[in-house]
């Protein structure tokens, strides 16, 4: 389910006050590969509910450059959506999630394996708020930006117009 913000507090908190444990995981999602999907098992395994913030457009524009992305906040979003780790999805435009974890409260606030617990932006809005820091996922062998410059150099290696055979199989 997609959720503006109001909405995905109220969800949050009727959510947690069932017992649920809540797990925030982040990011840019603009083409899914198997490293997101290993991310947010790995997240979901943390609790009962996982909430995931898709960056927004601009937002990623700022994190990757011009160009990107390629798939807009609505479209990643609900691609993400349909992830079966995945229970609550929101959009978030700022630059790191330490509104949302302030917002939201979750219990676990979930990161990639390119970060440790010590370089995580938002490390320290969650130790004031008592949010566990986890770091959760494969190995960072999967990225987005990797699998763009991969589709970019077999490209080049295409032939511009290819050959077809002739109609009626001649």
């Amino acid at each position: 389910m997609i959720l503006e913000r109001a909405a995905l507090a109220a969800e949050v908190a009727r959510r947690k006050a069932a017992g649920e444990r809540v797990v925030l995981a982040n990011g840019c999602f603009e083409v899914l590969h198997v490293g997101h999907l290993r991310y947010l098992e790995g997240a979901r395994a943390l609790g009962d509910c996982l909430v995931v913030a898709v960056n927004g457009d601009a937002s990623v524009t700022a994190l990757k450059g011009p160009g990107r992305p390629f798939v807009t906040a609505a479209e990643r979003a609900e691609m993400v959506d349909a992830l079966e780790p995945v229970t609550l999805v929101t959009i978030f435009d700022e630059s790191d999630v330490k509104s949302l974890l302030e917002t939201l409260r979750p219990d676990v606030h979930a990161k990639g394996t390119d970060y440790t617990k010590e370089s995580v932006p938002e490390r320290e809005t969650a130790k004031s708020l008592g949010i566990e820091t986890a770091i959760v996922g494969d190995p960072k062998d999967h990225s987005t930006t990797d699998l763009i410059a991969r589709v970019r150099s077999a490209s080049h290696s295409l032939p511009l117009s290819p050959s077809l055979p002739p109609k009626g199989g001649g």
